[in-house]
């Protein structure tokens, strides 16, 4: 099914850029005005420039900001500030870094998947996207010809012979090491050795791949594809065919999926009133003081799994207390979803969300539900927003689990959009590869 290619990576010569740390930036869609220029002025070579570059108010269809991050990139590999890997490799990629206080490290591939579309069922989404996100990536492929943060994908390694093989190689010194200022830590080892690539894309020739993070870029692939296919003639493969993937295993220590809490705003009081009693009509309710000094621990209490329950927590209309909401009946809410979704995607809580409480008691629909939400994966942070007045209020939701993700992406549907989070991004910067 999937099908795994070794490829020529593109790295930073480390005799030029000697402290990688200071060069390698988060992917675009996390990177906020704030970061973007703190990032130009850590470094005059950023992946920032290539990356995410700065817009300016004179842009034009000659000079914009794909042109000169095209215009960098052509610079940096003259100048042998970036450099091309003389062999093809896979990429083991080991990511160490802190959550909540526990250190984990991430292990993954960083490989070439040919690009199939979503109807072949061998690369599978488990969420939705949106055009803007597609049209920016695709305008950067065009100009810059290069992928430069990868796609996290998931696989599984159910005998572990996949797992056995990256051990084995990370036993050498790393070639590339970024230490952050934070604690965080990037190794990459390239696999060069044909006839261990061999076995790991031969293990992984007889599954799917399941996208975690990057469906816009995935989606900006496919198009590309389209577009360099019909604009001109082309005979055999050509790189445009593949997409640079970071492929983690499924049941990874350090695979991370935090919450996406939802932080509400911008309703009427008409819209507001009544609420608190037309939840009571779906869940039972219990108001619980809210705890700011350990809101991480109080929440992992108060949403314990028991059996099938499904519950979230509210904030924001009761004061200062959190309202714990439990569902009552299951089957009255799916009745009032599209049938077309799976039952994986009635249970979500963010479903639950968009179908029943915002389109059915407030009256907005899941289109427009956006205009009135915002997203954040940090409990407190989302607390004090609604104690600040910034918000409403908020729901505090669970984790989505990798084995409802798959589940949901195995049956074909998609989860709603900010569904899931996974902790920590991939940076970009460390190896991309080049289409030219």
């Amino acid at each position: 099914m999937a099908d795994i290619h070794p490829f020529h990576g593109v790295h930073y010569n480390q005799s030029l850029a000697t402290d990688l740390a200071k060069v390698i930036c988060p992917p675009y869609d996390i990177i906020t005005p704030q970061r973007q220029a703190e990032l130009y002025l850590q470094h005059k070579q950023n992946f920032i420039r290539l990356e995410f570059t700065r817009e300016h108010a004179q842009d034009g269809d000659t000079d914009n900001r794909y042109t000169r991050a095209a215009a960098t990139l052509d610079k940096w590999l003259e100048q042998g500030v970036l450099t091309a890997d003389d062999k093809p490799a896979i990429y083991l990629y080991d990511q160490h870094f802190t959550c909540y206080g526990r250190q984990y490290r991430r292990r993954s591939i960083i490989c070439l998947v040919r690009l199939e579309d979503w109807s072949s069922n061998v690369v599978r989404p488990h969420e939705g996207t949106l055009a803007k996100a597609k049209d920016d990536r695709l305008s950067l492929l065009w100009t810059l010809r290069a992928d430069t943060s990868p796609i996290m994908s998931l696989y599984e390694d159910p005998t572990g012979d996949i797992a056995s093989l990256l051990d084995s190689r990370s036993k050498s010194a790393p070639a590339l090491t970024a230490d952050m200022d934070n604690g965080d830590a990037h190794h990459v080892w390239p696999i060069t050795d044909t006839a261990i690539i061999e076995k790991i894309s031969g293990a992984l020739a007889e599954q799917p791949l399941y996208i975690a993070d990057g469906h816009h870029r995935y989606e900006s692939a496919l198009n590309y594809q389209r577009q360099r296919r019909t604009s001109a003639q082309f005979d055999g493969e050509q790189p445009f065919d593949f997409v640079m993937m970071t492929l983690i295993e499924f049941t990874d220590p350090g695979l991370l999926i935090l919450p996406s809490h939802r932080l509400v705003r911008g309703l009427s009081k008409s819209k507001l009133e009544g609420l608190v009693d037309g939840l009571d009509e779906f869940f039972t309710m219990k108001r619980v003081p809210v705890d700011t000094a350990d809101i991480d621990r109080q929440i992992e209490g108060l949403l314990a799994p028991g059996g099938d329950e499904i519950k979230m927590l509210l904030f924001g209309p009761a004061g200062t207390d959190l309202i714990v909401l439990t569902l009552r009946d299951f089957g009255r809410v799916q009745s009032m979803m599209p049938h077309f979704h799976s039952e994986h995607y009635h249970r979500l809580d963010v479903s639950i969300i968009n179908h029943v409480i915002m389109k059915e008691l407030l009256g907005i629909s899941p289109d427009t539900a956006i205009d009135y939400l915002d997203y954040s994966n940090d409990a407190l942070a989302t607390v004090n927003g609604v104690l600040s007045g910034d918000y409403q209020m908020a729901f505090i939701v669970n984790p989505v689990r990798p084995e409802v993700i798959k589940a949901i992406a195995d049956s074909g549907d998609r989860m709603p959009e900010k569904s899931t989070y996974f902790y920590p991004k991939l940076p970009s910067g460390l190896v991309f590869y080049s289409l030219r």
